[in-house]
């Protein structure tokens, strides 16, 4: 499966199939929270949530592939990625594009 942020893909005419997703839905656990308490007091990169979130892009990606490869696409243009908090602790990934074929 071709996947680009772009509408297009250099020397392809495309046909759209449709609106594709994937989506998950991670949480902390009280381990990363500590560790991210503590990391707060002296700054720098919170390693724990950042894995979290690249898992969570993982999932949510291949999630959105398996849906253009039900529907038979070649590739998914547009591909986007959004995140929103939905409850005190936990994080939406989505990944969305447009899935399409080859003419």
């Amino acid at each position: 499966m071709i996947l680009v942020n772009t509408d297009y893909i250099t020397g392809k005419e495309l046909q759209m199939i449709g609106l594709v997703q994937g989506a998950t839905i991670q949480s902390k656990n009280i381990g990363k929270d500590i560790g991210a308490g503590l990391k707060g007091l002296v700054g720098g990169e919170l390693c724990g949530y950042t894995e979290m979130m690249t898992e969570a892009r993982n999932i949510a990606t291949q999630r959105m592939i398996d849906m253009g490869n039900s529907l038979g696409a070649d590739a998914i243009v547009n591909v986007r990625f959004t995140t929103s908090s939905v409850a005190a602790g936990a994080a939406e990934v989505m990944a969305y594009g447009t899935a399409v074929k080859f003419k």
